[in-house]
């Protein structure tokens, strides 16, 4: 799995947020951070991020343009199953997940399952068949 630095997640908060390929300089202002980066800094990052599978690019003249290589989602789903296959005892850390979750986590997580054809019915506790 991808790990991401402080700036590499805000850099992919960017390009996840767009509906087009940026340019650096593209990624650069919409970045929300406290203080101002480097074009240089951003370019490297981006690089980094095309390296790293997370970020695709294509040539636009001499620049590049960059867009996410992976949504949201599946960056989440590889984070959620590296915690689970690196924590020796992936049952508990379900089973423990599901005791602490909020009423609105267990909708989503329920509705998920049922999405993804994985769901036993609510009410019997049993597999359909």
């Amino acid at each position: 799995m991808v790990r991401l630095g402080e700036l590499e997640s805000a850099v992919m908060q960017v390009l996840w947020a767009s509906t087009e390929p940026l340019r650096v300089r593209q990624v650069l202002e919409r970045l929300d951070a406290p203080r101002t980066h480097a074009y240089t800094t951003v370019m490297t990052v981006l690089d980094n991020l095309h390296g790293k599978g997370m970020a695709d690019r294509t040539r636009d003249g001499r620049a590049f343009l960059y867009r996410a290589a992976k949504s949201r989602p599946q960056y989440g789903a590889e984070m959620l199953r590296e915690v689970l296959s690196s924590s020796g005892d992936p049952e508990n850390v379900l089973l423990h997940f599901a005791q602490s979750a909020t009423d609105e986590e267990s909708a989503f997580l329920r509705s998920a399952l049922r999405k993804a054809g994985r769901a036993r019915p609510a009410d019997t506790g049993r597999t359909a068949t």
